[in-house]
């Protein structure tokens, strides 16, 4: 067993020595066709070859060697000591054809073991005609030198500067490389400029401190070439961009030779110098296009190939504690210039600004975005997925990568400052704080209208006249019913003749009882006392008066007919008969009273005769109602116009909730809610000109409007005129804004409610009973009427504000503001922006002259404002 073992180490410390010794060959990548050179093997290892060999077959011919040359070094590290070898062989060889060759492996034995070379490849070239300024074409070169010196031309030394890419899209990068190509002796570099790539977000990637030449070649010439700069560079606008030459002073060794004449000027007459020979390269032009339009929200900049992912630095996170959601997009393209993804944290969380750090090459790697948050208060959240959209140069289009939402567990934490409330025996933490605004937008829409024509107010109406004007009838009415009252109060046979009816009616009732119970005397003694009880009240007669011809007379000259008047009469004369004649019957007793009621009636019915409206005023209502529906029915195409827009607008389509909201417009239908929404679809849209012209029209139609005045104000937000206005006398200040704080109709129904008061004080001076009241309504209806003045006035100003022609709003984007009308001699004062408001002064041949609320004036075109 331990024989065994010590066979099987001997075999590993063979095959370990064998491992450690190795043959490699060096040689020229790229050699020219006339060249001699050099091809060396070299044997590594702890132990020499004890033989070598090589044949250089039948594309090489020989021309020397091998020559062996060897060295061993010896180390001894802690006690222990190293022994290595190192045996080269090297040749001379020459090519016989071009193209590319491999040279064959060489053998080597060590300790009886053999090792092979791996092969080589060289490729061979015919330098002989191509030798020209083909090979210049990247740049060129100046040189100094003395007369005496030899030169160098531009095919023995050149710069160049390639691009990776001739056409990419703004933000895609480009790999931009600086390489020196030589042939002659370079010997160091001085006074280098390289490009500024104006234009381009740089980087360099590589700078090599110590340059490092290796063979190349260049349109069939071999060259020794090094890398001297490579950067990254990404476009950030479109176009064809140059980009500037790179420069460079070389320093090459020369050889000059001297011309004394001498035989010994071939052997001893010549020297070196060194020469300094700018060189420059030529200045590329990127042909860059622009990325397309319709670019996702979520689009941040990114061009290439990425893919994003995000999670929360803390698995577990109390209230009040700082946590980060950390997103990482990665993947291939501009790298750098990538903008942080936008974020949706919920509404609690505080939100500080974002870290961002690169890791990776330029062109490829990953960018770490840190959204550091701290939650101020306790449950469950959710952050929404994290779209990030960018531009992929494969298939040429947009492409998005998003996240999965993140849920959050918010705990409940001791905060400092917070009240502790204690609930069925645990500790709750309650802090209070105020209410932040998380950002500012217009308010929503009215999706309920009443359309019509233009708006009036109720000041202006003649409906408000006609009510002041019967209010005051009305009192002036009263005062004189109130007078007539009083009047008839006094006058006592009218009293008798208002109540002649009802009394005689009472006591036919009297007569009716004794009809039923067929008492004949009593019924006709007492149905004659209430017909001359009647005729009596009625006429104003005493008894000694009332004969039948005094009773016929005076009934005929109240417009009572001449056959009522005989039926009358008729009655009087069967009740003084039936008096003394025997009973005639229940019959004739029924029919006497029947007729007496009937008689009775017509005579006071023909007596206080009058017409009767009820017809009229159905026809009048009717006439009234009709035009109401036959209005409803032609706004119902309007209507559906103006729902179409809300629903638009709800799903985000602006221009087509615009759209729907002008059509309505052009139909010469208007309100408050149209204009209001119209305003907010051009604040949306960008049309902020349009925005605050809309705004400041339904401002007008209800002055006292807060979201009219919410928007207004945010819409005036966005225009780009800042202008310091003049200052307003406070007491003026004051009494607009008490005036328009209620709408101009509140004012108007407020100065008729007044009025009323007013009137009915009045009255009460006019007819009170006491020096008390008369004074109370002396004074009260002097004050009554100086508020009635006071909201009439307010109600007028209104109305005046609406009706003004003297404000306007600039509806073009940029407008510019001369000294006189006209744009040939004009000089420019100051420019406006669209939104501004500016009163209007003057109109000459298609200018106005207008003033700013500053107080400057000057001349614009009139098509670039709009009267509000």
């Amino acid at each position: 067993m331990k024989r065994l073992f010590t066979i099987l180490l001997g075999v590993f410390v063979a095959v370990a020595a064998m491992a450690q010794t190795s043959i490699r060959a060096e040689v020229h990548n790229i050699v020219e066709l006339s060249e001699r050179f050099n091809l060396v093997f070299i044997v590594e290892g702890e132990n020499s070859p004890s033989s070598f060999n090589w044949e250089p077959g039948d594309d090489f011919t020989l021309v020397w060697g091998p020559q062996k040359g060897s060295s061993t070094s010896i180390s001894m590290v802690n006690g222990k000591t190293t022994r290595s070898s190192q045996v080269s062989y090297t040749y001379i060889l020459q090519a016989k054809k071009t193209g590319s060759f491999t040279i064959n492996p060489a053998t080597a034995k060590v300790k009886g073991k053999e090792i092979t070379s791996s092969p080589v490849t060289v490729k061979v070239v015919d330098n002989g005609a191509k030798q020209s300024s083909q090979a210049t074409q990247g740049g060129g070169s100046q040189s100094r030198q003395s007369s005496q010196a030899a030169s160098t031309s531009d095919a023995d030394i050149f710069m160049r500067l390639t691009l990776s890419r001739s056409s990419v899209v703004v933000g895609e990068p480009v790999t931009a490389t600086l390489k020196i190509y030589h042939r002659a002796n370079l010997v160091g570099f001085e006074n280098a400029k390289f490009p500024a790539f104006k234009g381009f977000w740089s980087s360099e990637v590589e700078a090599p401190q110590n340059v490092d030449f290796k063979r190349e070649e260049v349109n069939g010439t071999v060259y020794n070439s090094a890398l001297l700069r490579r950067w990254v560079i990404i476009p950030q606008k479109a176009g064809d961009i140059t980009i500037d030459p790179a420069e460079i002073v070389c320093l090459v060794n020369v050889q000059r030779r001297r011309s004394s004449g001498s035989i010994f000027d071939d052997f001893f007459g010549s020297d070196y110098a060194t020469m300094r020979q700018r060189v420059y390269t030529s200045s590329p032009v990127l042909h860059v296009a622009a990325l397309p339009e319709g670019a996702p929200a979520s689009f941040g900049g990114g061009v290439g190939e990425f893919s994003v992912k995000a999670r929360v630095s803390k698995d577990t996170l109390k209230a009040h504690d700082a946590a980060s959601l950390v997103v990482t997009v990665s993947g291939k393209g501009n790298i750098a210039l990538l903008e942080a993804p936008k974020v949706s944290f919920p509404p609690d969380f505080e939100v500080y600004d974002v870290k961002s750090t690169t890791s990776g090459g330029a062109t490829s790697g990953s960018k770490t975005f840190e959204y550091p948050f701290i939650p101020r208060s306790h449950g469950d959240f959710t952050i929404a997925p994290v779209k990030y959209s960018y531009y992929d140069v494969k298939s040429r289009r947009y492409q998005t990568a998003q996240t999965d939402s993140l849920h959050i567990a918010v705990q409940r934490s001791q905060a400092q400052g917070a009240s502790t409330v204690q609930d069925g025996g645990n500790a709750l933490i309650v802090e209070r704080k105020g209410v932040k605004n998380l950002d500012e937008d217009i308010r929503y829409i009215r999706t309920k209208t009443a359309l019509g024509g233009p708006g009036k107010f109720f000041i202006d109406s003649v409906a408000y006249i006609v009510i002041a004007v019967l209010m005051v009838l009305a009192a002036l009415g009263f005062w004189l019913g109130f007078r007539k009252v009083a009047a008839r109060r006094a006058d006592v046979a009218g009293t008798r003749n208002r109540k002649a009816t009802k009394l005689a009616l009472k006591k036919l009732s009297q007569a009716r009882e004794f009809l039923q119970k067929d008492l004949y005397t009593a019924f006709y003694e007492e149905l004659h006392r209430s017909l001359l009880g009647f005729v009596g009240d009625k006429l104003s007669m005493d008894m000694a008066q009332q004969t039948k011809e005094n009773i016929s007379q005076s009934l005929i000259a109240k417009g009572v007919p001449e056959n009522v008047v005989a039926d009358f009469t008729g009655l009087i004369d069967q009740c003084e008969y039936a008096r003394y004649a025997p009973d005639a019957g229940h019959e004739a007793m029924n029919a006497h009273y029947e007729k007496a009621v009937s008689t009775i009636t017509a005579i006071d019915s023909y007596m206080k005769k009058g017409p009767s409206y009820t017809s009229a005023g159905m026809i009048a209502l009717l006439l009234m109602l009709s035009p109401a529906a036959l209005n409803a029915q032609a706004l119902s195409y309007p209507d559906s116009l103006f729902k179409a827009g809300c629903e638009a607008y709800a799903s985000a389509d602006y221009a087509t909730a615009v759209s729907a909201w002008e059509d309505v417009q052009a139909t010469g239908l208007t309100s408050r809610e149209l204009l209001y929404n119209l305003g907010g679809g051009y604040v949306k849209t960008g049309e902020i000109g349009k925005a605050v012209l809309c705004y400041e029209r339904a401002l007008r139609m209800n002055p006292s409007d807060a979201d009219v005045k919410y928007n207004l104000d945010y819409a005036r937000s966005l225009t780009q005129d800042r202008i310091d206005a003049v200052p307003e006398f406070f007491l003026e200040t004051a009494a607009r804004n008490f005036c328009f704080s209620v709408p101009s109709n509140v004012w108007a129904a407020l100065s008729l409610v007044f009025l009323a008061v007013t009137l009915l004080l009045g009255l009460l001076f006019l007819l009170g009973s006491t020096a008390g009241k008369r004074r109370l309504g002396f004074f009260g209806g002097i004050a009554a009427l100086l508020v009635t003045l006071v909201c009439w006035d307010f109600a007028l100003w209104q109305s005046r504000e609406a009706r003004r022609q003297d404000l306007a709003i600039v509806m073009k984007p940029v407008s510019q503001v001369g000294s006189t009308p006209s744009e040939e001699s004009a000089k420019s004062l100051f420019i406006l922006h669209e939104g501004t408001k500016v009163k209007v002064l003057d109109n000459v041949s298609g200018f106005t002259q207008i003033e700013i609320a500053d107080g400057r004036q000057g001349w614009i075109s009139s098509r670039d404002i709009e009267i509000i």
